[in-house]
This record gives C-alpha cells, sequence and structure tokens, in this order.
C-alpha cells in the first residue's frame, strides 16, 4: 500500500512540474527599442530581396530547363527523327 502512495504523490509531483513548465514566464513589459527594431527592419528587407532574387534565378532557370526539355521532345518524335538520320545518312553519303 505504501508504494501505491509514493506512486501517486510521484504522478502529483510529475504533473505539478509539467503544469508550471507549461506555463512560460514572461519578462516585464519594456518599450521596444526603435534603432532594434529600424534594424530588424531592414534586416527583413535585406533578406525579402535576397528571397526576391532567388525566385527571379529559380524562375529563369525552370524556363530555361522547359524550353530545352521541349526542344529535345521534339527532335525524339518519330518522324523528327526519322527526318534527321535521313539527312545525316545522306550527309555521310551511307
Amino acid at each position: 500500500m505504501r508504494e501505491r502512495e509514493r506512486l501517486i504523490a510521484r504522478i502529483r509531483q510529475i504533473r505539478r512540474v509539467s503544469k508550471s513548465a507549461d506555463d512560460p514566464v514572461r519578462p516585464p513589459a519594456a518599450d521596444p527599442d526603435p534603432q532594434g527594431m529600424h534594424a530588424l527592419e531592414r534586416r527583413v528587407e535585406h533578406l525579402e530581396a535576397l528571397v526576391q532574387g532567388l525566385q527571379d534565378s529559380v524562375h529563369r532557370e525552370s524556363s530555361r530547363q522547359a524550353k530545352r526539355i521541349s526542344e529535345l521532345e521534339t527532335r525524339i518524335q518519330p518522324g523528327a527523327l526519322g527526318k534527321a538520320l535521313s539527312d545525316n545518312a545522306r550527309a555521310r553519303g551511307l
């Protein structure tokens, strides 16, 4: 019976600890630092510009690859491939 009581006491202790861990301690409200806010705003603007540049670069590369794939698909169509082989054979004198 004593083991059961110790187990119950331990469970209650764990619950108390987890409840206090769930409630974050908030620092007292302080006036925001205007210089710090401006620095953060500039940093965010810089990061947004970098992301936009990356998106543009990815879009250009994606468009270039799509165009290249489209051209390759056109070249390997049975009709186009047959014509290219025939032209090659004629050019080589076969």
